[in-house]
Order: structure tokens, then sequence, then C-alpha cells
């Protein structure tokens, strides 16, 4: 059997007003689809990797994360998206501090957002 790890992989999110879900990733993230197809958007971001978007009426039900960044300079990267109206999300992670919506695990830092859709996504800066 051939092994999974030799293709690339690519994240699905779930909308259930695509219209105002396309809106939100241009105005907020400043991303908008390389391509359409009959049953959502498709964006590309580093490295090849994609997000499709989808319509569902089960959007916004995951209570996880469901797909991140891994960033350089998370501090600049989350100022430039707090400018755009990208609020982040604030948690109670026990003995790690968060302060501001940056979570500090030492080896690594991380922020939680979500989309107009109620989605999840996580910036994370590893040290």
């Amino acid at each position: 059997m051939t092994g999974l790890s030799q293709f690339p992989i690519s994240a699905r999110a779930a909308a259930i007003d695509l219209g105002r879900a396309r809106r939100w990733y241009e105005e907020k993230l400043g991303s908008e689809p390389e391509h359409e197809d009959p049953g959502g958007l498709w964006y590309r971001f580093g490295g090849e990797t994609w997000l499709y978007l989808y319509a569902t009426p089960a959007a916004g039900t995951a209570r996880n994360t469901i797909a991140g960044w891994e960033v350089k300079d998370i501090e600049t990267v989350m100022a430039g998206l707090r400018e755009r109206g990208v609020v982040f999300e604030e948690y109670d992670l026990g003995d790690v501090p968060m302060v501001e919506g940056l979570a500090d695990f030492g080896a690594a830092r991380a922020a939680w957002f979500k989309d107009s859709e109620g989605n999840t996504y996580e910036l994370t800066e590893v040290r």
C-alpha cells in the first residue's frame, strides 16, 4: 500500500453563507480565491497549500481548530490582521500564559481566530 506522506494535503472550511465568507476572507485575510468550482472556492497559500471553502449548513459546528499557518514574527502578523478587523480568541490554557490573544508555550507561540462562519484558525510561531 502506498502511504499518504508523499502526497500534498489541503484543508477544508465550511461556510453557511459562501458569499459572506468570501467577503470575510477578502477583507480580513486579504485572500481572494484562485479559482471556483460549483461547490466552492479554492484559496492558495504559501508552499503550494490550499484551503477549499465550501457551502454546507453544518458550518461553524466544529469546536476545534480546523487549520493553521506557521508564521514568522507572529506579533506583526497579528497586528496586520487586527488592522483588518480580525479578533483573536482568549482561552484559559491553565499554566500557559496568554496575553492579548497570544499564548506562549515556550518553544512556540500561538493565537487563534474565527472566520465569519465560526471556523477556528491558528497562527503558530516556532522558536
